[in-house]
């Protein structure tokens, strides 16, 4: 038996309200999501809206007063990544089953959004992984910068390259 054209059209209507009500509930619980982040060092916090706008940036514990300029740009830059790194998670995870959503149920996977064309890097798990913030980078450089402290006979240290081997 086939469907009459009346039966069609209330079904394709019935579909059209039914995603235009998921998305309205998805696009209000994304104006209304944040995310919060602190540095490594934990000497900043921020929180990014649900576009990745920062809303709140946060020094804590005064730690600030003793870091380099720096290094408290490093721990900005790393919190904030890490915060929209995450809200972009949150975009797809909410978004992307509503992109694939057809008349006859979900679609491949093949036929929802490219995410990583939209967001880059944020969604690769390497984007804000530890031991690859700038923060990391410049204490690893601060760190090979320092000179080793002499020992009582007044002699340095054995040398990174003897310690290593």
């Amino acid at each position: 038996m086939s469907e009459s054209i009346n039966d069609r059209v209330a079904e394709a209507m019935a579909y059209l309200k039914a995603t235009q009500e998921a998305v309205a509930k998805a696009q209000s619980e994304l104006n209304a999501a944040s995310m919060t982040a602190h540095s490594a060092d934990r000497a900043v916090r921020v929180t990014v809206g649900g576009k990745g706008e920062l809303t709140s940036l946060e020094f804590l514990d005064g730690k600030y007063r003793s870091m380099a300029a720096s290094q408290l740009s490093a721990s900005v830059l790393e919190a904030v990544n890490q915060a929209r790194a995450d809200m972009a998670r949150r975009v797809v995870e909410t978004v992307d089953p509503l992109t694939r959503l057809t008349p006859r149920g979900m679609a491949p996977e093949r036929m929802g959004v490219d995410w990583s064309s939209i967001f880059g890097s944020l969604l690769s798990e390497n984007s804000v992984e530890k031991g690859s913030t700038a923060m990391d980078r410049l204490r690893d450089e601060i760190h090979e910068d320092e000179e080793e402290p002499a020992t009582p006979t007044g002699r340095g240290t054995e040398s990174k390259r003897q310690r290593s081997e």
